[in-house]
């Protein structure tokens, strides 16, 4: 394949991918921001298992889903680079399946607590915040995002050919 060729699929992933996050953030909405949030969108953070262009449409996905639900400029910047990070992490662990959900887990879990305190104000004990986004990222990534993982593996060679990542 020709160079020209990859990087067109290779954008159009990340785009795919950056859609999709929006897209189910937006769909469950009341349930994605808060000091207690569950953002099902997260599952998609094992994609960069299956390609490289999960790691900028992941990012890109959390800052528009964070810009258009009205989040906080903090939120929107540090949210966005946590999901970055966590991406970045889960592509450089990809040879090891099931630590992909790690990174991802991890990022926000420290990143996210100080961003509910000082963006929002949440008046809650931060051991409270850090605990509640790490049983939300590990029940979305961990739990849901690894059932895609096994999915995908299964079914997705259509979806993510070798020849095109």
């Amino acid at each position: 394949m020709r160079s020209e060729s990859k990087q067109t699929y290779q954008v159009a992933y990340a785009a795919v991918i950056a859609a999709l996050y929006v897209v189910l953030t937006m769909m469950f909405l009341p349930i994605a921001y808060g000091p207690i949030s569950f953002r099902i969108s997260e599952l998609l953070c094992i994609l960069p298992y299956f390609t490289p262009a999960a790691v900028p449409g992941l990012a890109i996905g959390c800052f528009l889903a964070n810009l258009m639900a009205g989040a906080a400029p903090m939120d929107i910047v540090f949210g966005s680079l946590a999901t970055l990070i966590g991406a970045w992490g889960s592509w450089k662990l990809r040879r090891y399946k099931w630590l992909v959900c790690v990174p991802p887990i991890l990022a926000n879990t420290l990143v996210i607590p100080w961003v509910l305190k000082f963006a929002y104000g949440s008046a809650d004990l931060m051991t409270v915040l850090t605990a509640t986004v790490f049983i939300s990222e590990a029940i979305a990534v961990g739990i849901l995002g690894n059932g895609l993982l096994l999915l995908l593996e299964k079914y997705g060679q259509a979806i993510f050919k070798k020849s095109m990542i």
